[in-house]
């Protein structure tokens, strides 16, 4: 009969209904524009994968405690396998245990684990190499002030590993003999936040300073630090402004001529990858737990290529 499905068709329908995998997803932040491209990874692959995944995405406001106590609630809530782009790595560890202990797959996207190096089988990292980063960034803002000038630092939360360690990268190459006469007049915390960029950037050009470059740990704080100087009317034409990520607010700020370095981080890519593998654990594939994506150096020269990446 026309409108009522067949015995078959049903229990058909039933299976496939039986296979669709909840997954839990905790970011960190969904103000965060690099984030959001993250998400928005998560989102495609999930439609691209159709009804047989279903999303639960959770905003942790930047609150590690908050995102624990989701961790939490996904697991007693069922879900198949849990995503967690980490407020910070220190939380990490408990996550890993709470959804170890309850059988379900949890997968680090973008911030890795405190405990990467003692993964589970059922739990892996999706990322790209900091190291990479920062080093690509400050090895062509060197390149631009052939080897001399003095820069000013703005750097991501304290508690951020990937904060930390482009930081790092920035001092590290600048230790280099090609780049030492490059120094840095101060560094300051504004936590991937434009607005608090802005205000830094404000202080430093109110205290008469000379500066070369701005070197920041991520495209918004770049912006933040263009809109300041364009804020006030320094002549910025002369000095060399670089951010990493390659969003497109960065890539737009390239364009008109404000940036002048970033470093492409996948963040699309960094987002399908994180489901698939969260997906493909919840089936009991046995995965590599590391999955390393590379950075690319972006300069106006070939900045087109990125332009619809991300």
């Amino acid at each position: 009969m026309k409108g009522f499905l067949s015995a078959t068709a049903l229990a058909l329908a039933f299976a496939g209904a039986a296979q669709a995998q909840t997954v839990g997803v905790t970011v960190a932040r969904f103000d965060s524009t690099f984030l959001t491209l993250v998400r928005d990874g998560i989102e495609a692959k999930a439609k691209e994968l159709g009804d047989g995944v279903k999303l639960q995405i959770e905003d942790a406001v930047n609150d590690p405690t908050r995102q624990l106590d989701q961790v939490q609630n996904f697991i007693a809530s069922g879900v198949d396998a849990i995503i967690v782009v980490a407020v910070d790595g220190e939380g990490t560890p408990m996550m890993t245990k709470a959804a170890t202990d309850a059988g379900i797959p949890i997968v680090y996207i973008n911030h890795p684990p405190a405990d990467a190096a003692t993964l589970p089988a059922t739990a892996a990292f999706i990322g790209s190499d900091e190291k990479q980063s920062g080093t690509m960034q400050t090895e062509e803002v060197c390149r631009l002030l052939g080897g001399k000038g003095q820069a000013f630092v703005l750097m991501g939360p304290l508690n951020n590993s990937s904060a930390s360690v482009r930081t790092q990268d920035i001092k590290d190459v600048l230790a280099k003999p090609e780049c030492a006469g490059i120094s840095i007049i101060d560094t300051q915390v504004a936590n991937w936040d434009r607005l608090e960029a802005v205000d830094i950037m404000t202080n430093w050009l109110s205290s008469g300073q000379k500066f070369d470059a701005v070197i920041a740990n991520n495209d918004e704080m770049a912006i933040g630090a263009i809109q300041a100087m364009q804020g006030v009317g320094t002549d910025f034409s002369t000095i060399i402004v670089a951010g990493i990520d390659a969003t497109p607010d960065g890539l737009a700020a390239m364009d008109r001529g404000e940036l002048d370095v970033t470093v492409f981080q996948d963040a699309h890519g960094q987002g399908a990858a994180g489901l698939a593998t969260a997906v493909d654990l919840a089936k009991g594939k046995p995965l590599e737990q590391n999955i390393w994506i590379p950075f690319q150096l972006v300069t106006p020269e070939n900045m087109e290529e990125y332009q619809t990446t991300n």
